[in-house]
């Protein structure tokens, strides 16, 4: 199989800091998509949705979602359990797995896409037409990830890790997301929320955080 990678995107990062938690090595072919190398026929010929990150198995199945991919190798290697290993668990991660990718990833996602000059009219042709930037949309992200951050600030007090007892897929998603948006210059939310703050220090400290 091989796992067709972008070094700087979010998407692909949450596949390589949950392969790293998992001790799973894969072969990587890193696309660069700054230069446009995901659309080149080449790589659209393997995957038309023209993202990262997918991977492609030995059938030839392809699977294009990080979130996807992710669950893909945790029913091949289940230990250690990243998307729970009970039924309370499990519920609780993928709520709040939800929670951060409709509250928090979109939130980073709708103000960049909507700023950024290489987004302006942007559309794939035979899939979606051209996309305008909606001005507006910036400022709407941007509450949207300032009242996420409250209400994670708040849930994370007095806990170590956002869903269950120990490090989870929600955690991945969690610090993939709002580094995402630091570095896309969202106001940072280590600043005004202490539990956010340690919890940061806490996961991005482990080693599967620089994959």
């Amino acid at each position: 199989m091989k796992l067709f990678d972008a070094e700087w995107a979010p998407s692909p990062r949450r596949v390589r800091i949950f392969l790293a938690e998992k001790g799973i090595e894969v072969e990587r072919v890193v696309v660069d998509i700054k230069n446009g190398e995901h659309l080149r026929p080449d790589f659209i010929a393997i995957n038309p949705q023209r993202q990262m990150p997918a991977l492609l198995l030995d059938d030839g199945t392809l699977i294009d979602d990080s979130f996807g991919i992710c669950r893909y190798f945790e029913a091949l290697q289940p230990e250690p359990p990243l998307f729970g290993s009970n039924p309370r668990e499990i519920g609780l991660i993928e709520s709040w797995l939800r929670r951060i990718e409709h509250d928090c990833f979109q939130a980073v996602a709708m103000s960049f896409r909507n700023k950024v000059s290489v987004f302006k009219d942007r559309g794939v042709s035979g899939q979606w037409p051209a996309i305008p930037q909606i001005p507006d949309m910036v400022e709407r992200g941007r509450t949207m990830w300032a009242a996420f951050m409250d209400v994670l600030d708040r849930h994370l007090a007095g806990r170590d890790y956002i869903a269950g007892d120990g490090y989870s897929m929600a955690d991945i998603a969690a610090l993939v997301s709002i580094d995402f948006g630091i570095d896309t210059r969202l106001p940072d939310p280590r600043d005004g929320h202490p539990a956010i703050a340690d919890w940061h220090v806490r996961v991005s400290a482990r080693p599967s955080a620089s994959a």
